[in-house]
């Protein structure tokens, strides 16, 4: 046993990453340079695969494919971002009779499934033309959709519908409720040193996942340290007036388990002209309410994460770092349990 363990010692950092959305593929922007080769982090990405949205909608309903934008997006997050490929990957179709607003990734990812049958072997596929820094898995290969109770009792279907609706939202559900992760998804929460929870659009990028049956029970009962990266700001439609804590309980609630155990907050401030602009889109920021976190049994780590960009976003190199500490941790943590 302490043999593997000094050889686990100097292995790449396990680094497992759920989510979808721009929150997740800024993440793995900055985590690219850990993973790419020499690689100090094993990265894997969980994609939620729920979109029914532009692009990835269409194609959804005109094939009956899982929808390819997230992924995509993630994919080309991983991939060289000059490469030439990586620019095509990423290229959206300005006009031209069915294919104006399609991205030639969506298209490319749509026929690889038609012609595998398998869209998680078309992401796979896919990821090795890019040479992606890591790997890819659709949260389930199932053909899921979301649904939404909202806080007057009525319900909302589709992801679109529901970032759209103004009710507060009670609970998310899959439809069908059944659907299985990829055993490989499964098998990497196993192995992590690190497993992360946003940032990202709370009900439709990141609770989604933890629905799919078998990967909250695998997040808790893996050794790694879990951390929720918390989003910046209020999201209309979906988390207006939403805390810190209040994110995360979410999280509890849905997954039915704690699968958080330590929260991840920026603590720079947002400039006056940038909170005034979102204000009147219905968002703020959220609330760093720490000493609940803290009554939560939470850890809490803040640090600047605040890109300098026109849109409140975190930063992906701030954000990777503070990921690969917490890997570092993780790993000292799964090697030498108290």
């Amino acid at each position: 046993m302490k043999t593997r363990h000094i050889s686990q010692r100097h292995e790449p950092l396990r680094v497992v990453a759920i989510g979808g959305g721009t929150g997740l593929s800024t993440l793995l922007k900055g985590l690219r340079r850990f993973a790419a080769p020499p690689a100090m982090i094993d990265l894997t990405a969980v994609v939620t695969v729920t979109d029914d949205g532009g692009s990835s909608g269409r194609l959804r309903r005109e094939f009956e494919v899982l929808p390819p934008g997230d992924i995509r997006n993630c994919m080309a997050a991983l991939a060289e971002d000059e490469a030439l490929l990586t620019q095509l990957f990423q290229y959206r179709f300005e006009q031209g009779r069915g294919l104006k607003g399609h991205s030639f990734g969506n298209l490319l990812l749509t026929a690889m499934t038609r012609i595998t049958g398998d869209f998680s072997r078309a992401v796979q596929l896919s990821s090795e033309v890019l040479a992606i820094a890591g790997r890819i898995y659709p949260s389930t290969g199932s053909n899921v959709s979301l649904r939404a109770v909202l806080a007057d009792g009525s319900h909302v279907q589709g992801e679109t519908n529901i970032s759209r609706s103004r009710q507060r939202i009670g609970r998310i559900e899959l439809v069908p409720a059944s659907c299985h992760p990829l055993p490989e998804t499964l098998d990497a929460i196993r192995q992590a040193d690190l497993i992360t929870l946003g940032p990202g659009s709370l009900y439709t990028s990141v609770v989604p996942n933890l629905l799919v049956e078998g990967i909250a029970n695998a997040i808790r009962r893996s050794r790694a340290l879990k951390a929720c990266f918390v989003n910046l700001m209020w999201q209309p439609g979906e988390t207006v007036g939403l805390s810190a804590s209040e994110h995360i309980k979410a999280m509890f609630d849905h997954a039915g388990l704690r699968v958080v155990d330590l929260a991840v907050l920026n603590t720079a401030p947002i400039s006056r002209p940038k909170i005034r602009r979102y204000a009147e889109l219905m968002a703020e920021p959220v609330e760093n309410d720490v000493e609940e976190l803290r009554r939560m049994g939470l850890a809490v780590v803040g640090l600047d994460l605040l890109a300098h960009t026109a849109k409140v976003r975190h930063d992906p190199e701030k954000t990777a770092a503070i990921a690969y500490q917490l890997a570092k941790k993780g790993r000292r943590r799964r090697l030498h349990p108290a």
